[in-house]
């Protein structure tokens, strides 16, 4: 078994950053370490080996920062979250005449998908801007596509369900949503594909959340960033959380993974709202 230390850690970051606009040195260091270790597996290489195929192929080097980062993500992950998007968030937006959402490491796709399918069923998806953005070009293009494996998502129908066909806040509604207005189910040959008014709508560009960029030119009423900051160290978290907090409109809402939350000095500049942060106003 292949373990790095400190460092190994350190020699790796360095030689990235040194052949690249890459910076991986504020990544959780338990994270970063795992991720290394399955890299070196997976590659057949030692420490040395692997920096050394990095500084001499560029393409190597990209895919290895692909494999740095991690993409886990499903549809309507933690129905329970999205009922309260729908109850504390969405439902207080219908007076706006445009919504602007940026999912901030949106991995392949699935929770842009999500929000889009939710914004639709209460009537807000022809005013909403949909903005996603991630490090990884592989997952944005999977996500562009919208053709995920069938029999490996099955709980997407289950979530689908939970979210949809069922209001937790008002148990007198109970709407009964068809697969299909949304999405295409080929069981013969295992693939969920997302129609064409969803998959055309996000505009997507590559970010990384390092070098706090905003390549979209707008400002936010709502950035996701769900489970992202916790491959960061404490220092980065903040300062991933102090740029969003200057990217989102005034009373605008962040929204972090289930186990993610404030800490420090940040949560001076929000408000709780449930699971969700919202700008204090001015």
């Amino acid at each position: 078994m292949i373990e790095v230390n400190d460092l190994d850690a350190q020699q790796f970051v360095d030689a990235i950053k040194h052949c690249s606009n890459y910076d991986f040195s504020e990544y959780s260091d338990k994270s970063l370490k795992r991720r290394i270790e399955r890299i070196l597996v997976e590659n057949k290489v030692n420490l040395k080996g692997l920096i050394l195929k990095m500084q001499r192929d560029s393409v190597f080097l990209e895919q290895t920062v692909k494999d740095v980062t991690v993409n886990t993500t499903e549809l309507f992950r933690d129905p329970e979250v999205w009922h309260e998007i729908r109850q504390i968030i969405l439902s207080k937006m219908d007076d706006k005449n445009s919504i602007s959402v940026w999912h901030a490491g949106c991995s392949t796709g699935q929770e842009v998908y999500s929000l889009e399918i939710l914004m639709n069923e209460m009537g807000l998806l022809d005013k909403a801007h949909i903005f996603a953005s991630d490090l990884n070009t592989d997952v944005m293009e999977a996500a562009l596509k919208g053709d995920y494996k069938y029999r490996f998502n099955l709980s997407y129908l289950q979530n689908f369900d939970n979210v949809l066909k069922e209001n937790t806040y008002d148990f007198t509604v109970n709407k009964d949503v068809d697969y299909q207005k949304y999405f295409f189910i080929d069981t013969k040959n295992d693939k969920i594909v997302m129609h064409d008014f969803l998959r055309n709508k996000p505009i997507y560009k590559k970010i990384d959340l390092v070098h706090t960029d905003n390549l979209f030119n707008t400002k936010f009423d709502i950035i996701l960033c769900r489970n992202v900051l916790i491959y960061f160290n404490l220092k980065l978290q903040n300062k991933v959380i102090d740029f969003f907090h200057s990217q989102l409109n005034e009373n605008g809402f962040l929204i972090l993974g289930k186990h993610e939350s404030l800490l420090g000095y940040p949560e001076n500049k929000f408000n709780k709202k449930g699971k969700f942060y919202q700008k204090k106003s001015i």
